[in-house]
């Protein structure tokens, strides 16, 4: 049970994160600001997914967990993200 609830959750905010990739150059003026804000959002959620899969006891789902924690520090950015989208915000 707890491999199912890790597999779905991980799978959402994966999906998350490629989402706030994909999406941030639509909202963010210059090449450098682009890589800027894609540089802190990997490394945090490196840093994040090391945390979480490392004060797991369990093994087999460290690596669920590692990939869990990189996408949830994506998740704020892309609610924000989406939210611009939806109403047509241009970049900043």
């Amino acid at each position: 049970m707890d491999l199912i609830v890790a597999l779905l959750a991980t799978a959402g905010l994966l999906l998350a994160a490629g989402y706030a990739q994909y999406r941030i150059p639509f909202h963010t003026e210059g090449r450098p600001r682009v890589r800027l804000t894609r540089g802190v959002l990997l490394v945090l959620g490196l840093a994040v997914g090391f945390v979480l899969s490392a004060s797991h006891p369990d093994p087999a789902l460290q690596p669920l967990l590692f990939l869990a924690g990189l996408g949830a520090v994506h998740l704020p950015a892309a609610a924000i993200l989406f939210v611009k989208r939806a109403r047509g915000a241009g970049r900043s």
